[in-house]
């Protein structure tokens, strides 16, 4: 990726070269700060409303390209579901308008305030594993972090220079309604990413049905990854207890799902990138597409 390095509110060390070992899910503050500059490490500030916040004449995070997650169009609606992955096509110009291409190691950036929002650099970190592109990151804690440990602010953020986003569609990744049916038949696992009240049918989302889960869905909250009070997602050992403690294997084949894929992308993240289980899928679609068929077995 090639844009103007803008100029810095604070002073930033000279960037270290990014190396193959540096591409892990989550990156730190300080691990930023010595790589920002890199010509092949994109900053990718998905923050939503950075216009309306407090954060004076620098809201900005210093060489970051800006596409809100809720506003750039990570998400759709496809067939009245909401929040699926847009075709192809699309989100790989979404990408390659960002000056991002297939040499780039992308950083996203959320605001880091509670396990919800940062389920948007989930969301967004899985899409560019579906589309076959490795080279991704999460900066733990996001913006909350970066700001704690001083990283660079400006007054705008940079401007990209479009080029093409190769992409190779990585479908294990992506369960369909298809693959959930085939689940249940099988008994392959399937985890339920959202609240108690929800998966136990107490309450539900206004774009779901009905009330209920999934049968036999095991429950592991989205809010179980992430911790508000230190800004940072949730160590290896810890995701391995949690599912251990649903008996969830290691390894185990899962399909997990929540309401639309958002927050099932934390409960995919923490498994499947943090945790390294490698047999784990996530249900875009989820209950909001499950439920639309009064014919799908709901518990």
């Amino acid at each position: 990726m090639r844009f103007p390095i803008l100029a810095a509110a604070v002073f930033v060390a000279t960037p270290i070269a990014v190396q193959a070992e540096d591409i892990t899910p989550l990156v730190s503050a300080e691990w930023l700060n010595a790589h920002a500059g890199q010509e092949n490490l994109v900053i990718l500030d998905i923050r939503d409303k950075v216009a309306e916040t407090d954060l004076g004449e620098l809201p900005y995070i210093a060489n970051a390209v800006v596409a809100p997650y809720s506003s750039a169009g990570w998400r759709t609606e496809i067939d009245g579901v909401p929040g699926q992955i847009p075709p192809v096509e699309e989100i790989a110009g979404l990408i390659g308008n960002l000056g991002i291409d297939g040499d780039d190691h992308v950083v996203i950036v959320p605001w880091g305030t509670d396990s919800s929002e940062f389920g948007g650099a989930t969301r967004v970190y899985w899409t560019f594993k579906y589309l076959g592109h490795d080279a991704v990151s999460i900066l733990d804690g996001g913006w909350r972090q970066y700001d704690a440990q001083g990283g660079a602010r400006v007054a705008e953020p940079a401007v990209a220079e479009a080029t093409t986003f190769p992409y190779e569609i990585n479908e294990a990744l992506r369960a369909t309604t298809a693959d959930v049916e085939a689940a249940l038949a099988q008994g392959t696992a399937l985890v339920d990413g959202r609240p108690q009240e929800q998966h136990q049918g107490q309450s539900k989302s206004p774009v779901v049905r009905v009330e209920g889960t999934i049968p036999g869905a095991v429950n592991l909250p989205h809010s179980n990854f992430y911790s508000a009070e230190y800004a940072s997602f949730a160590q290896p050992e810890t995701i391995a207890a949690l599912a251990e403690g649903l008996g969830l294997g290691a390894d185990e084949k899962s399909i997990v799902f929540c309401n639309t894929g958002h927050w099932a992308s934390i409960a995919w993240f923490g498994l499947h990138e943090v945790a390294g289980n490698k047999n784990a899928a996530m249900y875009d679609g989820s209950m909001a597409e499950w439920a639309a068929d009064p014919a799908r077995p709901i518990q």
